[in-house]
């Protein structure tokens, strides 16, 4: 079985509408939809938006339905200079930006306890992403996710996300944590973001008017991800 998480319904609402065989459970307060997607069976669940929601929702799946993948999807704002509104970004890792005990010498990031900052995706789930999203013609990048409480809407926020982590490729609020979750579950996972703003001073303009054609992008992705499993 394979899990998928959006944040919001414009995420996962066309993906559920597509599933056949379908039933649905309610586990703390948020709906699961299971069925079957492109042959695949798979369980779908909107986390809500940030950090602590999606932790919840990620440990709640993998105790209740033990997926063998979970792929987190939805849209996010670009870090990179060379991602447009559209473009998808395809985890190599996550990391949660705002985790910060440097007051007592540790690096921005750590998770405490783990001593972890980079959660590594599935490398082989990430593959087969990129080749479904250039099979349907978009401008794909493979990249860190960074991952915190705050919706980037400033070129000074953006550059001290970046400043932290170079290489880091979007920022969004639930990947990082999902990851985490997943990682102490010993769960696979793999993320989809595709770009509605490129976090700056217009993104409060360009999201709400992106938002729906990139997350649909990444269910059109997810789609053909599915079908490739399948065939």
């Amino acid at each position: 079985m394979i899990g998928i998480i959006g944040a919001m319904d414009v995420e996962v609402n066309s993906l559920c509408d597509r599933m056949t065989d379908k039933k649905t459970e309610v586990i703390s307060g948020m709906t699961f939809t299971l069925g079957t997607l492109c042959g695949v069976s798979c369980v779908i669940v909107k986390c809500g938006i940030g950090k602590v929601a999606a932790g919840v929702m990620t440990e709640a799946m993998i105790l209740r339905y033990a997926p063998s993948l979970i792929i987190n999807t939805g849209v996010g704002g670009a870090l990179a200079p060379d991602l447009s509104i559209g473009d998808i970004v395809i985890a190599d890792r996550a990391l949660q930006y705002d985790m910060d005990t440097s007051p007592i010498g540790d690096p921005v990031g750590l998770i405490s306890g783990i001593n972890k900052i980079f959660f590594d995706a599935d490398k082989d789930a990430a593959e087969r992403l990129v080749t479904a999203g250039e099979k349907l013609g978009f401008a794909v990048k493979r990249g860190t996710v960074a991952t915190g409480d705050k919706f980037v809407s400033g070129k000074s926020e953006k550059a001290k996300i970046t400043g932290l982590f170079p290489d880091a490729a979007v920022c969004e609020m639930e990947g990082g944590a999902i990851a985490h979750a997943a990682y102490l579950n010993g769960t696979p996972f793999a993320i989809v973001r595709a770009v509605s703003d490129v976090a700056d001073e217009s993104s409060h303009m360009d999201y709400p008017t992106f938002a729906k054609m990139a997350a649909q992008r990444g269910a059109e992705l997810l789609l053909t991800f599915l079908s490739g499993l399948s065939a």
